[in-house]
């Protein structure tokens, strides 16, 4: 049996914590229109027969499941209508017709992609279902219409948007788009409403324009705010800026241009970079110390299969690996197959060159593949002709194919370049032993944590309060700081579904620490052994014993230092877990009042000015509440820990490069760059506690 639905707030981002709005109220998104059942239904109450097998034709389907298309209907959804109508420009770029792709955000709440690729064709369908309708029009309005699916007799022989689902999508989820077409000097035009449908046919509206381009798309599109209930349809210049930035990467010499026209928002970015994925890697590492100047870039090529390879790779003095793997441009979070082939050569060729040159001892074991990639941020891209990507969400590359290739190239090219490069090969391989070292310092750490664990008898840490419950899904875990709030958490608490983890203090910041002495720290040990899955190499996220492991600080400052730190735990050393969607943020509310005779909790300054607009006549100083310590137990109960009254702020990650550096950034040692990323990002804020 599972708990009632809680009030769910996802993070679709690269912040490793901060506080969010609160979300509005979700009322059900229009129905979209259904046609008639194939046959008339029985009249019978409750019936299953063949009337009530219904049938979404066109577009309904998207607009029936939304999330079934773009993942969700909050923020992650809406920034995916821009992704996909640039997926189809970097298409052009990739097959060599595109050279700029701009990302307009219009003053009244609009988006705009301009590409200077080919044009979307407009000449008419001859035959068929939609004989007489332009080229254009049935990619807008057919799901699965494009030039994607004939391989070499397609459109586009390496595609990133393999379903062609892209900007049908977009114009379901819609109220309004215009689609703009320049192609044999004729400038087209063609308008859609209430979720893609056509104002009229595809027209000549003139000339093309001078405007920089002879051919070219302009799709221009304003979500349906009846969809994007959850967060609303404001796009965060952040988010945008960051996927065009690693396009930027990933196709060398693109440019890539963000304009921003909303009122006191207004900016231009222009991301162009001819180093490619040896700028990528720059990038990744400019918050970290590079263990040598040097980035190691390869590319190669697999004529048969229709395959090629771009690799580039630096190391540097931490202790994590970054390797981020792409497939046509769609970053593979999950990996697949080219990154298996590139993990399993690095070990080899590493061990063999070691070997060779005697800096590992013929007495001593080979270094694993944790030892190699300490330190290491690499980024393997490749193109293949048919992709096969594990779902819509293109998380896993299945190419099997892709792995002897990408293997075999890097043996063969990174072997070189060690050769080449033998002071580099040198500070890399006595790297991988420095990380042997520790390994086997973890490996002691964590027999003597097996060892307490078993001498304590039931094995689970003295102040665990844990549930009744076995069942993970249900299970979840509040990790509290201070015994104070800890007791107070403790009586709130459902008992069987719901556990109370007091820490002391902050726990260490495991982003400047190796595995070996993070194991040593009390807090970090009694966070692995409640949640039982083991850390590091070691995780296994079938293995948590609870399903939602849910940060609960105070609503300050050091709540959220103490938030950051937790989240940077798990996102170094349990990542899976946030993969997976299991950790959360606590949202105890900031302000209370009074209305009448009954008290009223407000989460942050948002709330708090909805609140007044309200109800403008308040009179009562409103009550700031910083501590946890200072509600009781029902208190805390009702605004944060009950299901059916809380909300939860759901961390995830999306662009999992971004996640890595913005880490780097904000929990490293280079203080000039946190303190320019602060500054940069500033006019973001959303609540500021002083």
């Amino acid at each position: 049996m599972s708990p009632p639905a809680d009030n769910i707030e996802v993070r679709v981002s690269n912040d490793t914590a901060a506080p969010v709005t609160e979300p509005a109220p979700q009322p059900a998104a229009k129905a979209p229109k259904k046609v008639a059942a194939v046959t008339k239904p029985s009249g019978k109450a409750g019936a299953y027969d063949a009337g009530a097998i219904q049938v979404l034709e066109g577009l309904d389907p998207v607009r029936k499941r939304p999330g079934m298309y773009i993942g969700s209907t909050g923020l992650q959804g809406l920034h995916h209508l821009i992704w996909e109508v640039v997926d189809n420009a970097v298409d052009e770029a990739m097959a060599g017709y595109c050279d700029r792709i701009t990302v307009t955000l219009l003053a009244d709440g609009g988006c705009r992609v301009d590409d200077d690729g080919r044009g979307i064709p407009v000449d008419p369908f001859r035959s068929g279902e939609h004989k007489g309708k332009s080229a254009a029009e049935v990619v807008l309005t057919v799901l699965h219409a494009g030039g994607k699916f004939g391989g070499e007799n397609g459109g586009y022989k390496v595609s990133g948007g393999l379903h062609g689902v892209g900007v049908s999508v977009v114009n379901a989820l819609s109220e309004r788009l215009i689609m703009e077409i320049d192609r044999d000097g004729k400038h087209y035009s063609q308008e859609y409403r209430g979720g893609g449908k056509p104002q009229a046919k595809m027209k000549v509206v003139g000339d093309t324009p001078k405007r920089g381009r002879t051919t070219g798309t302009s799709v221009t599109f304003w979500p349906d705010p009846a969809i994007f209930l959850a967060e609303g349809t404001d796009f965060v210049a952040r988010t945008v800026l960051e996927r065009l930035q690693t396009m930027a990467f990933l196709n060398k010499g693109l440019e890539m241009v963000f304009v921003d026209e909303r009122p006191e928002r207004e900016q231009t970015v222009t991301y162009q970079y001819k180093g490619g994925l040896i700028d990528f890697v720059k990038h990744l590492n400019a918050s970290k110390e590079p263990l040598f100047s040097k980035v190691c870039q390869f590319e190669d090529e697999e004529e048969a299969e229709g395959m090629t390879l771009d690799i580039a790779m630096q190391w540097n003095t931490g202790y994590h690996e970054g390797i981020h793997g792409y497939a046509n441009g769609i970053s593979t979070t999950e990996g697949g197959m080219h990154v298996e082939g590139f993990k399993t050569a690095l070990t080899s060729v590493l061990n063999k060159y070691g070997r060779d040159k005697n800096l590992i001892k013929e007495k001593d074991p080979n270094l694993t593949g944790d030892d190699v990639r300490e330190g290491l941020t690499a980024i393997v891209s490749v193109k293949v002709r048919e992709p096969q990507f594990e779902g819509q969400t293109k998380a896993k590359l299945g190419n099997v194919p892709a792995r002897s290739f990408v293997q075999k190239a890097t043996y063969q090219r990174l072997g070189e370049w060690l050769d080449e490069n033998p002071t580099e090969a040198n500070r890399i391989i006595k790297k991988g032993l420095s990380a042997a070292q520790a390994r086997a310092a973890a490996k002691n750490a964590r027999n003597a944590i097996r060892r307490k664990t078993a001498l304590s008898g039931a094995g689970m840490p003295d102040k665990l309060k844990d549930c009744s419950s076995k069942n993970a899904d249900e299970s979840e875990i509040f990790i509290v700081e201070g015994d104070s709030a800890g007791g107070t958490a403790v009586d709130a608490r459902d008992p069987r579904t719901q556990a109370i983890l007091p820490i002391r203090g902050k726990i260490l910041n495991v982003e400047r620490a190796r595995i070996d002495k993070m194991l040593k720290n009390n807090e970090i040990q009694a966070l692995i052994t409640a949640i039982g899955a083991g850390v590091g190499d070691e995780f296994d996220v079938e293995k948590a014993r609870y399903h939602k492991v849910i940060a609960l600080a105070d609503a300050d400052v050091d709540g959220s230092h103490i938030r950051t730190l937790l989240l940077t735990f798990f996102f170094r050393q349990m990542r899976e877990m946030v993969e997976a969607g299991y950790c959360y943020i606590a949202q105890p509310p900031l302000y209370s009042t009074e209305v009448g005779k009954e008290k009223v909790y407000l989460k942050d300054e948002i709330a708090k000015d909805a609140f007044m607009r309200e109800r403008p006549n308040h009179k009562k100083q409103f009550q700031r509440l910083k501590g946890l310590g200072e509600m009781d137990w029902e208190e805390l109960k009702a605004t944060t820990m009950d299901p059916e009254t809380r909300t939860l702020l759901q961390v995830t990650v999306e662009e999992a490069a971004e996640a890595d550096l913005i880490t780097s950034i904000l929990m490293g040692d280079d203080v000039a760059t946190r303190r320019d990323f602060i500054v940069t990002n500033a006019r973001d804020v959303q609540n500021l506690d002083f």
